[in-house]
C-alpha cells in the first residue's frame, strides 16, 4: 500500500490528511462538483503550482476515497484541467491506495498542477485566479495586467506610457538610431511610428515603454528602476551594523542606450589587475581580474533581458574580493534553464533587444554566454555560474584569488626546491611568494604586505640574500633600492598587483 505521492514526496498520507491547506495543496471531497475545480486549477497554475487531493473531506478530513463516485466522475476530475481551463496547464494525475473511513480499499486522486511560467491560465468562462496562501483569488484590472507582464503573456515594453511626450526623448540618441537604421530621410515621429514606438490608443498617440526606456532624456522621471547599482565590499561577504564593509555604493542611471556604456566606463575603474610572468618573453605582464568580455556581456545581457515591469527592482552589480555578481530582475522563461542557457535563445524584451542589436550591442544570447564560458576558461578561472534567486537571474564570476595565492606559494616552492622552502620561516616564505609573483619588491612594499617593522623585514631580506634566493637592485644607500627573485628557470608565475 502506497503511503504517499511518488510525484511529490512531501505529500505523505499523513501530511495530506492532517496538515492545513497551504499555498501548494488543497483537499476536496469526491462529492465536490467537477466544474468548481476550474478556479482552483487556474490559481495553482498562475502561482507556483500545487496539488489538489480528491477524496478527503474538507472540514472533517475523513478519508472518503473516490471509488464511490464512479469511473465517469473520476475521469471528469482527471480531465478537468484540459476541459475547464484555457490554455490547458501542464499537469499529472496520480492515485494513492488507501483504506477509507469505512475500512474498505479505496483511492485518493491527486491532480498535480504545474506552474505556468510564460502564459496566463484562465477558466473557460475567461476568469483568472491566483493562489495566495491557502486561498484562490480572482485577479482583475491592474493586478491582472501586472500578472500578464510577469507571465510575459504581453510584453511590458509594448505597453504605453501615459505621461511621456516626444519632447522628453533625447534627440541625439534618436538621430544616432536613425543613422544606424538608415532612416535619416524621415522625421523622428515617422521613424518612431514605423518602428512601433509611437502607437494610437483611443485616438491619441502615445509612446511605448520601450521608447522611453531606450531614448528618454531623464529616464529616472519615468522609470526609477532603470538603473544599475554597484556595491563593492571589503572581503568575501556582506556585513551589517558596526561591521558594515561597503567601500563603494554607486548608482548608474541612464536610458538603456547610454547605461551600458556608462556602466562599462565605471566598472572598468573598479577592477584590480594581476601580474604574470610570460614564459616566452621573461617579462611580467598585467592580466585583468576578469576577462573583459565576460563582465561586459554580463552587463549587456542584464540590461537587455531584465524584467522592467518589476518596478521596485534594479540591476545589482556586487563586487567582493573573490567574485563579481550581476543580478537582473526577472526569472528565466520556462524554455530556458540555468543548465541550457548556453544553447537556448530567448528574448524577454524583443523590441529592446532588436534596437540594441541594431546599435551593435547585442549578440544572440547563447552566443554571448558561450563566449563568457570560453573566456573564463581561457583565464584559468572557474566557469561562470547562473542561478535564479528571488525572482531574478544572477551571473557569478569568480576570480579565484585564493587559488592564485596558493599558486604563488606553489610556484615559489618549485623555484626554490622543497628542501630550501621548508628551511625558511613563515615570513620568508611570504616574501618569496610575493616577489615570485611580482617580479620584485621594495622594502616598503614588503613592510606593507607583511604588516611588519623595518627591522623584521630587513632581517629576512638579508637572510634570503645570503641563501642566494633574492638579489638587490641598487646600492644599499639608495632610497629606491629594491629586490628581485633569482629564478632557477622560467616558469609562469601568477600574482596580484
Amino acid at each position: 500500500m502506497h503511503k504517499g505521492s511518488k510525484i511529490s514526496p512531501l505529500l505523505t498520507l499523513d501530511y495530506i490528511q492532517h496538515e492545513d491547506e497551504n499555498k501548494y495543496f488543497d483537499r476536496k471531497s469526491a462529492q465536490f462538483r467537477v466544474k468548481d475545480l476550474a478556479p482552483l486549477i487556474s490559481a495553482f497554475a498562475n502561482a507556483d503550482g500545487g496539488t489538489i487531493v480528491l477524496g478527503i473531506s474538507d472540514k472533517k478530513r475523513k478519508l472518503e476515497g473516490v471509488n464511490s463516485v464512479g469511473e465517469d466522475k473520476i475521469n471528469n476530475f482527471i480531465n478537468a484541467p484540459k476541459d475547464l481551463c484555457k490554455p490547458m496547464p501542464k499537469y499529472r494525475e496520480e492515485f494513492i491506495e488507501i483504506e477509507n473511513d469505512k475500512g474498505e480499499s479505496d483511492r485518493l486522486l491527486l491532480l498535480h498542477i504545474f506552474s505556468s511560467v510564460d502564459q496566463i491560465i484562465r477558466t473557460v468562462d475567461d476568469r483568472t485566479f491566483l493562489r495566495i496562501g491557502d486561498k484562490k483569488k480572482e485577479i482583475l484590472g491592474e493586478n491582472l495586467r501586472n500578472l500578464e507582464y510577469a507571465k510575459n503573456a504581453i510584453h511590458y515594453e509594448d505597453g504605453i506610457n501615459q505621461y511621456a511626450q516626444i519632447e522628453d526623448l533625447d534627440e541625439d540618441l534618436l538621430r544616432e538610431y536613425q543613422k544606424r537604421i538608415e532612416a535619416e530621410d524621415v522625421s523622428i515621429e515617422q521613424m518612431l511610428s514605423a518602428r512601433g514606438f509611437l502607437v494610437m490608443r483611443d485616438g491619441e498617440k502615445h509612446l511605448t515603454n520601450a521608447a522611453v526606456l531606450l531614448f528618454a532624456k531623464n529616464v529616472r522621471q519615468f522609470y526609477p528602476n532603470c538603473r544599475i547599482r554597484f556595491i563593492r565590499y571589503d572581503g568575501t561577504s556582506a556585513k551589517v551594523g558596526t561591521r558594515m564593509n561597503i567601500i563603494k555604493d554607486h548608482n548608474i542611471e541612464y536610458p538603456i542606450l547610454k547605461i551600458i556604456d556608462k556602466s562599462k566606463e565605471y566598472l572598468a575603474t573598479q577592477f584590480r589587475e594581476f601580474t604574470a610572468l610570460n614564459p616566452e618573453t621573461g617579462l611580467f605582464e598585467t592580466v585583468p581580474e576578469y576577462p573583459e568580455f565576460a563582465w561586459q556581456e554580463g552587463i549587456v545581457n542584464a540590461v537587455t533581458h531584465r524584467e522592467y515591469a518589476m518596478m521596485g527592482n534594479y540591476i545589482l552589480v556586487t563586487m567582493y574580493d573573490d567574485r563579481l555578481e550581476i543580478e537582473s530582475p526577472g526569472k528565466l522563461p520556462n524554455v530556458v534553464t540555468v543548465e541550457n542557457i548556453r544553447e537556448t535563445r530567448f528574448s524577454r524584451n524583443p523590441t529592446i533587444s532588436r534596437v540594441l542589436t541594431e546599435m551593435g550591442w547585442v549578440r544572440e544570447l547563447n552566443e554571448g554566454v558561450k563566449r563568457i564560458y570560453a573566456d573564463m576558461k581561457g583565464f584559468f578561472l572557474d566557469q561562470p555560474e547562473y542561478s535564479e534567486p528571488n525572482f531574478s537571474v544572477k551571473l557569478t564570476l569568480k576570480n579565484n584569488i585564493e587559488v592564485r595565492k596558493t599558486r604563488q606559494n606553489e610556484h615559489a616552492l618549485q623555484n626554490l626546491g622543497e628542501a630550501l622552502w621548508h628551511d625558511l620561516d613563515d615570513l620568508e616564505r611570504q616574501i618569496v611568494a610575493y616577489m615570485t609573483s611580482h617580479g620584485g619588491a621594495s622594502r616598503t612594499d614588503l613592510e606593507k604586505h607583511l604588516g611588519k617593522s623595518n627591522r623584521t623585514v630587513i632581517k629576512r631580506i638579508n637572510h634570503l640574500m645570503q641563501l642566494g634566493v633574492i638579489k638587490a637592485r641598487g646600492d644599499k644607500h639608495d632610497p629606491k633600492r629594491s629586490y628581485e627573485m633569482i629564478f632557477k628557470e622560467n616558469k609562469y608565475q601568477v600574482g596580484i598587483k
